[in-house]
């Protein structure tokens, strides 16, 4: 059977991107908030018609701040504007990140799954032919193929 994927990363690949997570662990930590639920629920985040009317009230305090409203703490909004932005284009590179590490695990356990199923069918040829140690482990992973009974749904006459 031909496998679908490849691993490609070096084990010194592996161990520089579990060091370079921790560094960001590390970082973050104690830097950014993890709302419960019922928070995310109450604050959600905001649709992109609101971000575009986020950005024009910004880009009016930039190019006009004598239209700008005297209660609104101007230093913290950009502040919080700019931590944003960031935020937005990090979250949008480790997405990239997140998505592709999950292709490629989804491929690997595809893989995986296959040469199983293979594994299986050699085995249940085994034990028919009477190897020893095979009639165990075809029992034993058995339990995986768990056989529904079929209902009988014709009405009786």
């Amino acid at each position: 059977m031909r496998n679908v994927i490849e691993d490609l990363l070096t084990q010194e690949e592996r161990q520089k991107a579990e060091h370079l997570v921790t560094q960001l662990e590390s970082i973050f930590i104690d830097k950014l908030s993890a709302l419960t639920e019922k928070q995310r629920s109450s604050y959600k985040a905001i649709n992109e018609t609101n971000k575009l009317f986020v950005n024009k009230v910004w880009d009016y305090r930039q190019r006009s701040s004598t239209l700008s409203s005297p209660d609104v703490d101007w230093q913290e909004f950009e502040k919080d504007y700019n931590a944003r932005i960031y935020a937005e284009n990090l979250l949008g590179r480790l997405h990239s990140i997140t998505y592709r590490l999950e292709s490629t695990k989804i491929l690997h356990d595809y893989d995986n799954y296959q040469d199983a199923l293979n594994d299986y069918a050699y085995s249940q040829y085994s034990r028919g032919a009477g190897k020893a140690g095979f009639t165990e482990k075809v029992a034993e992973l058995k339990q995986f193929f768990a056989r529904t009974k079929k209902i009988n749904t014709e009405p009786e006459e």
